[in-house]
Formats: structure tokens, sequence, C-alpha cells
């Protein structure tokens, strides 16, 4: 049975709303006030609440906003109640995101239409978000255990060489062996930072208080920002002139902890799905027009497909099993949920057999 919580101050408005929704086969639950209203919803976690906006204590605005900062209670559908039908009232109700407005004294059809479309919307949603989870548990199954076992096996296998057989190794083979622990290890902490980050920013879209506090950061020289994790990058993989850099600098509404997880995906997915020795092509140019950082990543590899394309995911690697490449696939969603908390954009243009180019946009700074 679906429960509704109904935060009305006049209790006979507040009885008949309850005796209709227990005629409708729906558990009503009683709030008398704001307070009451937040606390029951924190307790009951209902299926939908229908809130007064001109109550004492906590009016149906103060209710709204306290439950909508709180990940558990914010993807609640909340339909507003009020006998105000100012444009007014109207306006700021969308303007903080409520789902629906109904104005009083409303008939039983008006009532009942809205509760049915907000729930079965809410149904429609949540099953598209459990069918996502079920994808995401499936491709976690398949291919994170691989990216972590088998950069962990390594570090085993050779650690117990050294171990056991030091006196049997000669110099080169222990540098050699030391060389391959830590590219493993690398590899290890890198795909644990990924999954984590990932699995952060999942959490975080159903908390628009992160999300606001996300687009509050500011870099001052996305240039020199760049620049950085590019020379770390050619360093790490032995390849500084295969990375060609064309920037301009401006100031980015972005922390620069994340462009740097940003470039430092783009360049491996480049690097690593380009035949050796060709060269990426890496630029960063100002669009005064719209108010964005534009950022170009162009390299010669294998492409993907428009179906490829638009199934970019977490944990999605495609022709796994015909190129054996190492990675989750995480890296471009991860650029893709970071450019849009931020209010910025990313889009793929890819030919197989011919290149991929990566552009993504970030709101400058005023």
């Amino acid at each position: 049975m679906q429960k509704i919580l109904v935060v009305e101050d006049e209790d006979s408005v507040r009885e008949n709303i309850l005796e209709l929704l227990d005629a409708e086969g729906y558990q009503g639950l009683s709030a008398e006030n704001g307070i009451t209203g937040v606390r029951l919803a924190r307790e009951q976690h209902p299926d939908l609440i229908l809130c007064d906006i001109l109550m004492p204590k906590l009016d149906g605005y103060g209710v709204w906003t306290i439950l909508n900062k709180e990940s558990y209670t914010a993807t609640i559908p909340f339909i507003f109640l009020t006998a105000k039908a100012d444009r007014g009232d109207l306006r700021k109700g969308m303007e903080l995101g409520v789902d629906d407005y109904i104005t009083k004294p409303f008939t039983r059809e008006e009532l009942l239409k809205a509760i049915q479309t907000r729930l079965e919307k809410q149904t429609t949603l949540t099953g598209h978000a459990n069918r996502k989870l079920q994808e995401l548990r499936s491709s976690i199954v398949h291919s994170l255990p691989h990216e972590m076992l088998t950069p962990l096996s390594v570090i085993l296998g050779y650690s117990e060489l050294l171990h056991s057989d030091i006196d049997y190794l000669n110099r080169d083979q222990m540098v050699e062996m030391a060389r391959d622990i830590q590219e493993s290890a690398n590899r290890l902490l890198r795909t644990i930072q990924n999954y984590l980050m990932f699995s952060e920013l999942e959490m975080a879209a159903t908390d628009p208080a992160k999300i606001d506090l996300l687009k509050e950061s500011r870099l001052i020289s996305a240039k020199e920002a760049i620049l950085d994790i590019a020379w770390m990058k050619g360093l790490e993989e032995g390849c500084q002139d295969r990375i060609q850099l064309d920037l301009v600098d401006a100031s980015i509404r972005m922390s620069e902890m994340y462009i740097h997880k940003i470039i430092e995906e783009l360049l491996d997915n480049a690097l690593k799905y380009s035949p050796a020795g060709s060269l990426v092509n890496l630029k960063g140019e100002v669009d005064d027009r719209d108010g964005f950082y534009v950022i170009l990543m162009s390299d010669s590899g294998r492409g993907m497909s428009p179906e490829q394309v638009a199934s970019i995911d977490g944990f999605i690697q495609f022709d796994r099993r015909k190129y054996e490449q190492q990675g989750s696939g995480m890296g471009l969603a991860i650029i893709k949920r970071l450019v849009t908390y931020h209010e910025g954009d990313m889009d793929i243009t890819s030919v197989p057999g011919k290149g991929t180019t990566v552009r993504v946009r970030i709101p400058i700074c005023a």
C-alpha cells in the first residue's frame, strides 16, 4: 500500500483528504504542522507528500527546503496545496522544483489525478534507476574483478619471487620486477580511485547540496593545471613527444583536482587506443560567445561506433576480448558526470578505424 503524507494545519481539510486517500486504497499519514511533517517524512519515507504552504511554525516552503537537502527524502514527489492562487506563489514553487501545485478548493478528481500522475512518474523513474543499477552491477561483476585481480596477481607473484629467490636473482631481474610491481600497484590504485570517485558522483546526483557545492569551485589558470597533468602523464607513460598541446588560458568553474582527472582520463584513452608512436592533440580554447572553456582531445585510434558512444557509462569497456586493453571503462563516464554537474557538457565524435575527438565544455568564471 502506497503511503501519502498530508501536511495540513486545517483539521477539516486534512481529515477530508485522509478519508479520500483511505477510500482510494492509500495509506494516509497525518501531520498538523510543518515540523511534524518533516519528522514523519524522515521516519516513514512516504511515497508522496501533500503539503499546505501557509502554516504556523514551519510553512510549506520550509518543509520542502529541509527535505530537499536530505538525500533520503529529496526524491519523494512533493505537491503543494494552497488557498492562494497568485502567480508569485506558483513561481516560487516552480523555482524550488516542486513536482506539482494544487490550489484550494480542489475537486476530488483534481487531487486524485495529480497524485496518480506523480506516483506513476516516480514508478517510471524508479524502474529506470533499478535497470541502470542492474546494468552497473552486471558490468562490475565482469570488469572490476579483472581490473583488480590482474595487477594484484603481479604484485603478489613478483614479491613472492623477491622474497623466496632473492639469492638467485641478478640486479637487472630485480629492477624489472620492482618496476612491474610499481606499475601494477599504480594501476590497482587508479582502479580503486576511479571506482570511489564514480560511486561518489553517482550518490551526489541525489543530493542537490553537493551539486551546488561543486559549482562553487574556481580555478584561476586552466592552462597551468592542464600543462601540469599533461607533463606528468607524458612522463609516466614515457611519451611526452606524442602529446601535442595548444592551450589558451582562462579561469574556470571547476576545481584543480577535477580538471586534472578529466585531462588524465582523456589522455589515457587517447594514448591507449591509438597506434604506438601516433600523436594525440590536446587543445584548450575559450568560447566567449557562450562563456565556456572548450577542451578538445583528438587521436587517430580505433574509434567507436555511434552505438558505443551512446552507451558510455561506468564499468563498460567495448571490445575487451578483441583488444584486451587495461581499464574499467569508467573514465569517460566520470568525465561526463563531472562536466554535467558543473553545468558543462561533453560531446564525442568518433569514426571506427579512424579516430576519436572528445569535446568538453566547462563554464568560465564571470
